[in-house]
């Protein structure tokens, strides 16, 4: 069943980057992408938010809003494949 047959409205991208950055910014670690689509699905099913969920946290990890890491290394958002996690851009040592 997809979202307009169960009656639920898809959210916007820009309401997906901003729950992105919320729980990024308030994790004390990485997290994983479905605690976004969870975010904004509420009681829904939030499996069909986590394509968009990439597609959002490509976009600020490209901008420099978040990283995203793979094994606990950040990656390149243009090319990494399988698991990954959401976390703030490392910080550079001085």
């Amino acid at each position: 069943m997809n979202d307009a047959a169960a009656g639920q409205k898809r959210p916007s991208e820009e309401a997906m980057e901003a729950a992105i950055l919320d729980i990024v910014s308030n994790a004390s670690k990485t997290v994983i992408p479905e605690d976004a689509a969870r975010a904004l699905a509420g009681e829904g099913d939030w499996h069909g938010l986590l394509p968009m969920v990439r597609r959002c946290a490509i976009r600020l990890a490209k901008d420099g809003r978040i990283a995203i890491y793979r094994k606990g290394k950040p990656v390149d958002p243009g090319d990494f494949r399988g698991v990954y996690r959401l976390g703030l851009p490392p910080q550079e040592t001085a």
